[in-house]
């Protein structure tokens, strides 16, 4: 039923409702208020009847079969008021799951209320004001004091504080200079800066988890029942017990009696708004999650498959080794490293300009060979930075690593290498993992065995597969056996989205607004912090215990009032009030799931700046 249907059907009972206590008890005319009361419960029954019709086609066991045969049956033996309570409760409890859905998204809601609109597009020393739609990569762009961040991007000049918090859920503000990234969505601070565009809107951050919020919301939460596996043999101990009731008595109304507090509004209602609840908890967190079976799988998952860049690792190298010869320093070779290749466009230059932030040398003459490297003019002398082959003719002994090779007027000087730096909390997570159940934890990279032996080796995961193309990741996915089932893979990289979409469940570090990568994923991790996925387990195992203690709850308290009932000591509409008794306390349990407890296992990882 749609949230508009539930809504209907419910102010239609209260207004019949209304209509019946005058009839009854204003006018006295007690035969019109039954034909009333009657003729509405029937027609809802039908309206019932024809919604668990689709829900059987669908391969489900609908449970409102029980709700459908204690209105026909109340009505029938006319117990008429009743019906009328048990149609409040049913109209209600829909009603209230919808409310329960869109209050335990309201936190993703928030994500859209900042939505920018528009850009200052520096051109010709000029600022023109441009919808955001038209701006394209490589533009440069002013953000103003205040201003919400239009697209991606990276500072060219200035320095300011970012404040992420409808991003990341970080609240403290973050320091942001030159070749500091900005994400869209953001707010500035009290400092204008500018910057280079580095995606259009569309492929922005923003965008990419409006279209997260978007398509977690299109999963209704009534989709996902848990509480079907326990409905058919819940029903059938119902009319069980009612039948048996009747046939010792020989009164149908004792049938009624223990149909009105058999309803099953505990099983319809509890799982899901524990699911939907626990989807809000994992959005306060920096989690989204795109639909409650993925809050299930996560709580049973067996088996975590992680790529290496960018999830185990930080993803952007670091300096990791300076070498120097020929009567140079290490701090000499760095400098004119940096100094030469501090205009080029190479991924390189972030790190080390961060490895020497000050006191880097002035270039001029700067001229960049694609896929070599970067000739530029310092003090006088020609230097070059890049590959070996490149910079010199001299004899240089290579490194099996990423590395900047220097010259200076053709003779080489010494080298800067550079690696992929572990993420401090992986080892908290993989222990933490292996903690909550896992039975192993895998590497997947197309990265060479070496490194990630090395780096497996040191964080404890317990199979490495190395060298795999995207293709190659499926297959290693797809042979895992039943037994270490469910799957979770986590990946950052349009080469991870194959395998984060074939994975039972696809978690994807989407800090970075790697945009292919969430919208293939089952889950999506808004802060730069791994720890977040040993988190989503967390609030997943915590979420079904909650799930299932509410729906065996009512189960219990249903067939405790239904004995009870058989031996006609509860009248039908009594024991419809118990019910409405029976559904509150199960969805109160329920929502327990939005409760935030303490730190999770890894602890509070403070994010990593962009």
């Amino acid at each position: 039923m749609s949230k508009l249907t539930n809504y209907t059907r419910l102010l239609g009972v209260l207004i019949v409702a209304g209509i019946a206590i005058v009839l009854q008890f204003i006018l006295n005319q007690p035969l019109y208020t039954q034909i009333l009361i009657s003729s509405v419960g029937s027609l809802i029954a039908l309206l019932m009847f024809i919604d668990m019709v689709k829900t059987l086609r669908s391969g489900k066991f609908g449970v409102d079969l029980l709700a459908i045969t204690a209105v026909i049956a109340t009505i029938a033996v006319g117990e008429y008021w009743a019906a009328l309570i048990v149609l409040l409760m049913l109209t209600g409890g829909d009603t209230l799951e919808d409310y329960a859905a869109n209050k335990a998204n309201s936190e993703l809601q928030s994500l859209l209320e900042n939505s920018p609109q528009s850009a200052h597009l520096l051109t010709d020393d000029r600022i023109i004001d441009v919808e955001i739609d038209q701006v394209k990569v490589g533009d440069r762009i002013v953000v103003k004091p205040g201003e919400v961040i239009p697209v991606d991007g990276t500072i060219t000049e200035g320095t300011t504080t970012i404040d992420e918090a409808s991003l990341t859920g970080e609240s403290r503000p973050i320091d942001k200079g030159v070749g500091g990234t900005v994400m869209s969505g953001a707010i500035n601070g009290d400092s204008s800066f500018n910057m280079i565009a580095d995606k259009t809107a569309d492929d922005s951050q923003y965008q990419n988890i409006i279209r997260l919020v978007k398509q977690a919301e299109s999963t209704p939460a009534h989709f996902v029942r848990m509480a079907d596996r326990y409905a058919a043999p819940f029903t059938i101990l119902a009319y069980i017990i009612a039948g048996v009731a009747w046939y010792v008595s020989g009164d149908p109304v004792r049938f009624a009696e223990v149909l009105v507090v058999a309803s099953p509004c505990p099983l319809i209602l509890a799982a899901p708004i524990a699911l939907v609840s626990g989807m809000s908890r994992a959005s306060r967190n920096g989690i989204i999650v795109k639909s409650g079976t993925i809050i299930e799988k996560l709580a049973n998952a067996k088996t975590f498959a992680f790529d290496k860049t960018g999830t185990i690792t930080k993803g952007h190298l670091t300096v990791n080794q300076v070498y120097a010869v020929d009567g140079y320093t290490k701090d000499q070779v760095l400098a004119l490293a940096a100094g030469t290749e501090q205009q080029s466009s190479h991924i390189l230059v972030r790190s080390l300009v961060a490895a020497i932030p000050n006191n880097i040398p002035t270039a001029t003459n700067v001229i960049e060979t694609t896929a070599k490297g970067v000739q530029a003019t310092i003090n006088g002398q020609t230097v070059k930075g890049g590959k070996a082959s490149f910079v010199s003719d001299d004899p240089i002994d290579t490194l099996d690593q990423t590395t900047v090779y220097v010259s200076v007027d053709g003779h080489y000087v010494g080298y800067v290498s550079f690696s992929d730096e572990l993420r401090p909390e992986t080892k908290a997570v993989m222990d933490s993992l292996h903690a909550q159940g896992a039975s192993q934890i895998m590497m997947i990279s197309g990265d060479r065995k070496p490194i990630a032996k090395e780096i497996a080796d040191r964080v404890d995961i317990d199979k490495v597969y190395a060298e795999r193309l995207p293709q190659e990741k499926i297959d290693v996915i797809k042979q895992v056996d039943k037994k270490h089932r469910p799957v979770v893979m986590v990946g950052d990289g349009v080469n991870d989205a194959p395998s984060l979409a074939t994975a039972d469940v696809g978690i994807a570090m989407g800090a970075h607004g790697a945009t292919a990568a969430s919208e293939s994923a089952d889950a999506v991790v808004l802060k730069d912090d791994l720890s977040l996925v040993s988190k989503a387990v967390t609030i997943s195992e915590d979420t079904m215990n909650v799930a299932k203690q509410s729906v065996l709850i009512g189960i219990a308290i249903c067939t405790i009032l239904m004995l009870i009932a058989s031996f006609g000591v509860i009248p039908a509409i009594i024991g419809a009030m118990f019910q409405e008794v029976v559904d509150t306390v199960t969805i109160l349990w329920a929502l327990r799931a939005r409760i935030d407890h303490q730190t999770s296992p890894v602890g509070n990882q403070a994010p990593l700046e962009s």
